[in-house]
């Protein structure tokens, strides 16, 4: 059985929320403020080294503190103004 990784930087669901809102904050939104969710997701787990679990928890986090909206299709997401906040 295989131990999980317990000092991964993203390991905390906030502290990966917040660096999912700064890829998502670097991508010029497209029509009505989509940004497609491979431009977040491919940076967190190839560039950050996220894993899977972690990305997922801070996305989670993200969409419960009203920072980013998933769309149901899973392909984009929408900065919402909490989000954009973040980086006043």
């Amino acid at each position: 059985m295989t131990k999980m990784k317990e000092d991964s930087r993203w390991a905390d669901p906030e502290k990966a929320a917040r660096r999912i809102m700064e890829h998502a904050r670097a991508f010029e939104p497209i029509q009505d403020g989509r940004i497609y969710i491979e431009k977040i997701n491919y940076p967190m787990l190839y560039q950050d080294k996220a894993t899977p679990a972690e990305y997922w928890a801070g996305l989670e986090y993200a969409k419960d503190k009203g920072w980013l909206e998933y769309h149901e299709s899973g392909t984009f997401v929408r900065m919402l103004q909490p989000g954009k906040d973040l980086f006043a």
